[in-house]
């Protein structure tokens, strides 16, 4: 996805479609794992291909493991045999693991039984998870694991095991499911029998259960004794099992089976289903228990909206703890409070989740109680959609789980390019299934007659009207009110984020003032031309402009809608008419309003200005590619906006049939 930081995700007026999942994070890492320490070469078929997944190619040819891409997600990788092929570097060897929790867990513990010189690290935040819990279990079992710099956290050091005669290994359960998982995987490499015995309760069950399935499937049968105790065989070796299919990430369905519960739906997923071996497809339950209409088939699962919309619950999500959050986010669409119980693993993700998901959802209004391991929502009266956006905490579930937000206004998504550690194509998919509110975009210079076209465009469909030019002349005015030079840059972006603004029926207000005359003074309307050339300003009031895309469709006119402001919109023109017409229009309007000025006069600030707009380094004056082209010289606004109306009509039956 190109790099930015921010992306606009307009409201949506509905969600319906097909989606076929990526495959599963958790399922691709531990079957590549496991590739690479079998005999025998495997074909991995649905691989994610993402940030984390990459973190794990990048540490197979330290296990003596060959990859080799086929194409459509598929991948042969040369086993290194287990235990019989251990291949040491001799120096000490450096793997950057980036913030990939399973990648780092799972690899601490092989490579401390498999043997080598190895240093492990990640991003900051990798530095701040624990994973001590982990580390003692396998000093038991004669690991050799210095930590770096703090005491119970990465990065580490790991040098060749001195292996020790024990037959049980304790490890804790209560703080992540990956230490359990991490051991499990690494055991056959000991080459005799040993018991994991679990202490504390254990949380993300179905994880442990992910782990187990994908070690039967490369030939390693461990033994379950409810949630206390796991038996790795002796004898146990991996094998490759010549073939695997990886299902399709069931995290990653929630986001689009709750965008069907909210936005009307059906909205169907594919990959995962009944036979799914992931937990978090209980997600789908959940919705069903907020009132969502669900249907399932052994690969695929859908949700619609009940009639009535959702409803809030309480609910363990011990079984759930990443599609919870997703959870959180739809419970903002809800009739009374939700509260998701027993997610204290949220603390130790890739950021205090727990923490984060209430920063960001006050930001929309919501109130927000939260606990050591519980949050309660209670979703807002109204909406708010801060210009400052939704900040992701480089985590791309809250990324990905925020886009929901989108249902009820115009959702600002900071570093929208997280989301590429697990699902780099999210926001295409999500543009799949949810439609976006219609935009008509009317581009041109001053006096084309595009405000006027425009305003009764939207008034003929029902839509809303944006006066692009009024927000700059305002800012302009406000200025000039202030004190505040139009040139000064800093001063003037500052005030634009501050005005208050109130649009109404045929009146323009700037704090509780009708101001409608007073923009359409030339002063003011040259002055609107300056500061809109200005980065900082025009960037002030992007999201001010795009917030206006409200159900049920929106009319904007401007000098960068279709270009800059609405690049998506749907039916685009480009308005213009000559510069003599458009100076005898402009003459015949304030000899109206009673102001005395000659079409001269007229003509040159006219001249003037297009050359301002259209030679501005920041979104200048010009036609898209894709706008459509409308001389109005000899048009009447009426003729105008019949015209207006057929294309865009046109342009609406060409996208349904698409």
């Amino acid at each position: 996805m190109k790099n930015m930081d921010f992306i606009d995700l307009p409201q949506r007026s509905s969600a319906r479609g097909v989606i076929r999942l990526p495959g599963s994070k958790s399922i691709s890492n531990r079957v590549l794992l496991l590739a690479a320490l079998a005999s025998g070469s495997t074909e991995l078929h649905g691989v994610l291909e993402s940030g984390d997944t990459a973190r794990m190619f990048g540490a197979l040819k330290c296990l003596g493991a060959s990859s080799v891409a086929l194409g459509d997600h598929s991948y042969r990788i040369e086993g290194a045999g287990g235990c019989e092929k251990k291949v040491f570097p001799e120096g000490e060897t450096s793997l950057f693991l980036g913030n990939a929790g399973t990648a780092f867990r799972s690899l601490t513990a092989v490579l401390a039984l498999f043997g080598g010189n190895y240093r492990l690290h990640g991003v900051p935040r990798m530095h701040e998870r624990p994973i001590g819990d982990l580390v003692d279990a396998l000093r038991q079992l004669g690991a050799n694991i210095v930590y770096e710099n703090v005491e119970g956290y990465p990065p580490l050091r790991i040098r060749p095991p001195s292996p020790v005669e024990t037959g049980v290994v304790r490890v804790r359960g209560d703080v992540s499911s990956q230490f359990l998982s991490g051991l499990l995987i690494a055991l056959p490499l000991m080459g005799r029998e040993i018991a994991v015995e679990v202490i504390g309760e254990l949380i993300s069950k179905p994880y442990v259960e992910i782990t187990l399935a994908a070690m039967a499937c490369f030939g390693v049968d461990a033994v379950r004794e409810g949630w206390r105790r796991f038996i790795v065989p002796a004898g146990a070796a991996y094998r490759s099992p010549s073939v695997f299919h990886v299902e399709g990430d069931a995290s990653s369905a929630s986001y689009f089976l709750a965008a069907g519960a909210i936005g009307g739906g059906p909205v169907r997923v594919e990959g995962v289903g009944n036979k799914s071996i992931q937990g978090d497809i209980r997600f789908a339950g959940a919705l069903e228990k907020m009132g969502a209409i669900i249907d399932a088939g052994d690969d695929w699962i859908e949700a619609s909206a009940p009639d009535g919309g959702l409803r809030g619950i309480t609910l363990d999500c011990n079984p759930i703890p990443d599609a919870a959050m997703t959870l959180a986010v739809a419970a903002l669409f809800a009739r009374g409070e939700t509260r998701l119980d027993n997610i204290a693993s949220w603390r130790v993700k890739e950021t205090d989740r727990i923490a984060a998901m209430a920063a960001e959802l006050r930001k929309l209004g919501a109130h927000v109680e939260t606990g050591e391991d519980f949050i309660r929502i209670v979703p807002p009266a109204a909406f708010r959609f801060p210009p400052e956006g939704i900040d992701t905490y480089d985590d791309h579930r809250i990324a990905m789980c925020f886009s929901l937000a989108a249902f009820a206004g115009l959702a600002r998504i900071n570093d929208p390019a997280c989301v590429a550690k697990t699902f780099p194509d999210y926001y295409a998919y999500f543009e799949r299934i949810a439609g976006a509110v219609p935009v008509i975009a009317i581009d041109g210079p001053s006096a084309s007659g595009k405000g006027t076209v425009a305003a009764r465009v939207a008034r003929k469909l029902g839509w809303h009207y944006l006066d692009s030019g009024a927000l700059y002349r305002l800012t302009a005015l406000a200025a000039k009110r202030a004190g505040i030079p139009f040139s000064d840059e800093r001063r003037v972006a500052s005030l634009a984020l501050e005005l208050e603004i109130e649009f109404g029926e045929g009146t323009v207000c700037l704090s509780g003032q009708d101001v409608g005359e007073a923009i359409r003074q030339e002063e003011i309307s040259s002055g609107a031309s300056l500061v809109a050339s200005l980065p900082s300003v025009r960037n002030a009031l992007l999201f001010r402009q795009r917030a206006f895309r409200r159900f049920p469709g929106l009319v904007a006119d401007g000098r960068d809608m279709a270009t800059v402001v609405f690049p998506d919109a749907g039916c685009k023109v480009f308005l213009t008419a000559s510069v003599q017409a458009r100076a005898e229009r402009r003459h015949k309007q304030l000899i109206g309003k009673g102001i005395s000025v000659s079409i001269p006069s007229l003509l040159q600030d006219m001249k003037e200005r297009d050359a301002r707009d259209s030679q501005r380094n920041v979104a200048p004056l010009r036609k898209s590619e894709d706008s459509l082209l409308l001389d109005t010289t000899t048009l009447s606004v009426e003729q105008a906006v019949e015209w207006v109306m057929v294309r865009a009509a046109e342009t609406r039956q060409e996208k349904q049939e698409r």
